[in-house]
């Protein structure tokens, strides 16, 4: 026995099983003609970008001054130190400033970049102006750490605003040549104005704790040497480790040295000196 409903359904499914079987063969269609519209048109713009060698110079040069950071008397000094210092040392330093196009990989061909190559690309449309390319045989000499380092301190916002961006360009080429000279780097030499205030807030900061943990306990005692040794870890790496080790090995002048050590010996003595930090000592005898 045959349900109406049924048979009607039966006869419709035929018709209806075209309708759908030609609407998705359309819509495969259309997917495919948008995917190949997208493949097509998007390589353009960037292929351009990374490999266009019709940027590069005629002459040859160790600056490629695309995004016109550098005036022509920086762009002279560079080009004429930079050849002296690859002749003099052997290490190659290239500057690359870009901003719409770049020559991309053609430069490496252009300048030979090989294990002992550094190329400097400043491009102002990032959020950090610098960006290093960096041979194998460099790393030795100077780690990862340190390029990370070169970057954020020349690189970022503050310092481009501060210094402009020609003056960002030429600090990093001077920090790489007296790393190399030296025969490489842990850190980045100088120290910046920032960085050494931090450095004495952790030396003040370490004093006071010193000084609160010295603060007597019991009457007739004078220092609390137990407990300023308990509490060394945490102020002895306040002052040594972030307060006078990032002085000691980015410069050699001892006035940044003398004002973290006052500032810890100041805020210990305060620390100690203030009731506020302690209670006063009790008396066993009371």
């Amino acid at each position: 026995m045959t349900v109406p409903g049924q048979a009607t359904h039966r006869a419709k499914n035929p018709a209806e099983q075209k309708a759908i079987a030609q609407l998705f063969n359309w819509a495969i269609r259309c997917a495919v003609v948008c995917c190949l519209a997208v493949l097509a048109w998007s390589p353009t713009a960037p292929a351009l970008a990374f490999n266009n060698p019709e940027l590069l110079p005629d002459e040859p040069t160790v600056v490629i001054d695309l995004a016109r950071i550098l005036n022509e008397a920086q762009e002279d000094y560079l080009n004429e130190h930079l050849s002296v210092f690859e002749a003099e040392t052997g290490w190659k330093l290239r500057v690359l400033t870009q901003f719409d196009q770049t020559p991309g990989r053609a430069v490496k061909g252009f300048w030979g970049l090989d294990d002992k190559s550094i190329m400097l690309v400043a491009d102002p449309r990032g959020g950090n102006l610098l960006n290093f390319s960096v041979g194998d045989q460099l790393f030795p000499l100077l780690p990862r750490t340190f390029w990370i380092e070169l970057q954020t301190r020349f690189g970022n916002q503050f310092f481009v605003r501060d210094n402009g961006e020609d003056g960002a360009v030429l600090g990093a080429i001077s920090a790489l040549e007296t790393c190399l000279n030296r025969g490489g780097c842990v850190v980045v030499p100088g120290l910046p104005r920032e960085q050494w205030i931090l450095t004495l807030i952790t030396s003040i900061l370490g004093g006071v704790i010193c000084g609160f943990a010295a603060q007597p306990r019991k009457a007739g005692q004078g220092i609390a040497w137990q407990w300023a040794l308990l509490f060394s870890p945490l102020w002895g790496i306040l002052f040594f480790a972030f307060g006078l080790g990032p002085v000691v090995t980015r410069t050699p002048e001892l006035l940044p040295v003398i004002r973290n050590v006052s500032g810890f010996l100041i805020g210990a003595l305060v620390a100690f000196l203030t009731p506020v930090f302690g209670q006063p000592p009790v008396d066993d005898q009371a």
